[in-house]
């Protein structure tokens, strides 16, 4: 199983037990998370970018993961990714190389998955 393939199953199905405590706090949240990156006076792709660069900027590898796939299935290209990874790495510091490191190596991942199976990663 590829890392991105680990990455979806572990997300799936830690999504499914939290979800299964059925916690309001908890749903509202995720919904919030949902409805902020639907297309509004910012379309989905800058969206992306934003959480994308505020992802590596805290450090999060799963949430960076999440907003490259998420980049990736929207039509961006690598240049423009590169470009927000570059504002994060500026805002960030030298901390967030590795994981710039590891941000990179999930975008030649990705960009080797065909549609689909890229859209799979996240269904």
């Amino acid at each position: 199983m590829s890392r991105l393939e680990q990455f979806a199953e572990f997300r799936r199905r830690m999504n499914e037990r939290i979800m299964g405590f059925g916690n309001l706090d908890t749903k509202r949240f995720w919904a919030l998370d949902s409805s902020v990156y639907r297309a509004g006076a910012l379309d989905e792709r800058v969206k992306e970018l934003l959480g994308l660069a505020t992802s590596l900027v805290l450090r999060c590898d799963d949430c960076v993961t999440y907003h490259i796939i998420r980049c990736i299935q929207l039509g961006l290209r690598d240049e423009e990714i590169l470009e927000a990874l570059n504002v994060a790495l500026v805002v960030g510091g030298s901390i967030t190389i590795p994981h710039l490191r590891r941000a990179v190596e999930t975008i030649d991942e990705c960009r080797k998955l065909t549609v689909e199976e890229l859209n799979s990663l996240l269904a």
